[in-house]
């Protein structure tokens, strides 16, 4: 299956309020899993004329404000206006095909994706007409939840020490969209439900499109 991995850094967490500062997405195909370096990755910083945001979040995106404030030409740099155009290209330059719509739909991995990222997303110019998520989404913290123990999901930084990686979280969307992709592939080989039933239970068959 091919997916995009894609992960946002804001100025808050209202979508009606804040504003995406960067956004990053990676495409994976779990049949044929390149190497992190090798994936196809786009990453855009955001130029808004003003800023509104929380202190936490903009300390935390201290960097892409310094980014930002530069006067240098930058590829990596667009208004919100142009973001889901400019990933759409991106998107049809590897082979996703628009729908009888010409809307380009994708499955989306990330953690939080539905429950964050979603919303900002809605908020940009083109979400629908231009490009869309497929309504079931991948997030890895379902893969990696202790039944027993969680009393809610675990957070990617727990997600991450589960997996044996280094616990630490970069907030930077590249970064942690190729993370997302690191705790997804153990499951390519060996899925959840080859894991609890016996091996003569016949194959699940493949889940419909939803369109």
């Amino acid at each position: 299956m091919r997916y995009v991995s894609l992960d946002l850094e804001t100025s808050g967490s209202n979508p009606a309020r804040h504003q995406i500062l960067e956004l990053a997405a990676v495409v994976e195909d779990s049949r044929h899993p390149l190497p992190l370096h090798e994936l196809p990755a786009f990453r855009r910083v955001v130029r808004h004329p003003e800023y509104a945001g929380t202190a936490g979040a903009i300390a935390l995106n201290a960097r892409l404000f310094e980014e930002l404030a530069r006067k240098e030409p930058n590829p990596e740099l667009c208004t919100p206006a142009e973001l889901l155009p400019q990933l759409r290209d991106f998107l049809l330059l590897h082979h996703f095909r628009p729908d009888k719509h010409d809307c380009v739909s994708v499955t989306m991995a990330g953690k939080n994706i539905g429950v964050f990222d979603l919303g900002f997303l809605k908020e940009l110019p083109g979400w629908g007409t231009l490009v869309r998520a497929e309504p079931a989404m991948l997030d890895p913290a379902a893969f990696y939840l202790n039944w027993r123990k969680d009393s809610r999901l675990p957070s990617m930084s727990i997600c991450k020490a589960r997996a044996g990686l280094e616990r630490e979280v970069a907030h930077e969307a590249l970064a942690d969209a190729l993370d997302v992709v690191r705790l997804l592939r153990p499951f390519y080989e060996l899925p959840v439900y080859k894991q609890v039933q016996p091996a003569e239970e016949a194959e699940v068959p493949e889940a419909p499109r939803e369109d």
